[in-house]
């Protein structure tokens, strides 16, 4: 853990303290109150991890998962998002195995993945090693041999229904097709689930008991919650967290991009970003594009925001390509960008060896954990680097990246200054050489903190794909 506990000091004099000391009453000023960090604090400098079980190691069970905490201790990641781990529907399933989104039952565990026993025991012990825990969790949707489908129809979005939700959100009708059991809709394209409607106060009541079963019975830290935003009225949300986060400090990221979100989450996707870096790869768009979209972003989101940075996750590993396919000989660049540059970094199991396949969504389809890339260092130093320089950190409590006038479209250069702490990113976004003059002053003096060669000059010369990071020695 990044960080452990935040300490207000009441005492005549500067007093040391651990995060074992016992926290002890305000009544004395001898005294020191010594309070754990909450979310957001607790996360502000912290990386974010998918796991996706089955195709995590041959078994594809928590048991065989937790052996490698170890490992993702040293990578340096912080929070573990783990993806559904609840029985996944047979009814219309999708492959062998089915879309772990496709969720049968809220309060159970696939089997594919263990029991109960081995989920409360992997957190557990991610939590002895300094882990948060988070759940992906699916409340748009259901499996169609979920019981609520013929115990409770009235849970589940019907065609005329949805004609007035979709009409409250600025959707057509047709966005939606009839399917199922009597007029129950699904969501174009994914026919192995039905919608459920949050406008019915029933549903967001079982779907509330539903997610409280697993901070009571697992511990877990909180929630990635998926399709977060679309017919999920926001008044879901609020009467979700007022109802679980009396129970536990939590932590909460929407697979979602509006600034509305904000108003309850910690952590929203920058879904905008993802696609926008992969255009500057193919050579579609440029560096002053990405700079562009961050000052629309910070203008739209606000300084305090977490917004996922990242180059790779589920979705886009599945259906859009690997970060190899999609960044080509750029993607250590881009990775790079998205811990030093904005927002807050994740990486995809696998990533931190340079997976270079396509995961089946719906089939085993294991990793394989060869690095000849060496991949893991460089994803383990870009940890270190972003734990070290509080410029960098998420949100509020880093900075906000400013802009390098280098006159040099293609480079994505910048500061970010947070009290002391400077940091420079030069990242040169395109196949071919590029050149560019860095007016910051002391620049001479400041090394890379990749290489930690020390920059000469105010004039930079870079290869293709070449990025530094520089920092005051």
């Amino acid at each position: 853990m990044k960080l452990a506990c935040l300490y207000v000091v009441i005492a005549l004099a500067a007093i040391s303290c651990s995060t074992d000391h016992p926290a002890v009453s305000s009544k004395s000023v001898d005294s020191v109150i010594v309070t754990k960090a909450k979310f957001p604090a607790l996360a502000k400098d912290m990386t974010i991890y998918e796991v996706n079980i089955r195709q995590h190691t041959p078994e594809g069970t928590f048991v065989a998962f937790t052996k490698d905490l170890p490992r993702l201790k040293q990578l340096g990641v912080d929070i573990l998002w783990i993806m559904p781990i609840q029985p996944i529907g047979v009814k219309n399933r999708k492959g062998t195995l089915g879309s772990y989104y496709s969720i049968r039952d809220y309060k159970s565990v696939n089997p594919e993945f263990g029991t109960l026993d081995d989920f409360k025991s992997f957190v557990r012990e991610a939590h002895q090693q300094g882990f948060q825990v988070i759940l992906d969790w699916v409340p748009n949707h259901t499996a169609w041999d979920h019981t609520w489908i013929t115990e409770h129809p009235d849970y589940y979005m019907t065609d005329s229904a949805a004609a007035v939700v979709g009409k409250t959100l600025g959707v057509e009708k047709n966005y939606y097709n009839k399917k199922g059991v009597g007029n129950l809709v699904y969501e174009s394209n994914w026919d192995d689930i039905a919608l459920l409607n949050h406008y019915n106060p029933e549903t967001r009541k079982a779907m509330i008991d539903a997610m409280a079963f697993w901070i009571k019975e697992a511990d877990i830290d909180g929630f990635r919650t998926d399709h977060a935003g679309h017919e999920i009225p926001m008044f879901f949300w609020d009467e979700a967290m007022e109802a679980l986060n009396p129970m536990k400090d939590l932590f909460w990221l929407a697979e979602w991009d509006e600034p509305r979100m904000h108003i309850r989450f910690h952590a929203t996707y920058d879904w905008t970003l993802l696609h926008l870096t992969s255009e500057v790869a193919k050579g579609k768009k440029s560096a002053e594009d990405i700079h562009d979209h961050i000052r629309r972003d910070v203008a739209q989101y606000g300084s305090s925001a977490f917004r996922l940075n990242m180059i790779n996750n589920h979705d886009e590993n599945s259906w859009q390509g690997t970060v190899r396919e999609r960044y080509g000989a750029g993607e250590k660049a881009f990775a790079v960008f998205s811990f030093i540059a904005y927002g807050t970094p994740m990486i995809y199991s696998g990533q931190e060896v340079g997976l270079d396949k396509r995961l089946k969504f719906f089939d085993k389809d294991t990793i394989s954990w060869e690095d000849p890339g060496k991949y893991f260092a460089f994803y383990q130093k870009l940890n270190e680097i972003k734990a070290a320089h509080p410029a960098l950190w998420n949100g509020g409590y880093g900075s906000i990246p400013e802009k390098l006038e280098d006159g040099n479209k293609n480079v994505f250069s910048f500061t970010r200054k947070k009290d002391q702490d400077v940091i420079v990113g030069i990242i040169n976004m395109s196949d071919k050489p590029q050149s560019i003059s860095v007016n910051v002053p002391g620049l001479e003096g400041f090394k890379d903190v990749m290489t930690g060669a020390t920059l000469s000059s105010g004039k930079v010369n870079l290869t293709p794909w070449q990025y530094q990071i520089l920092s005051k020695p």
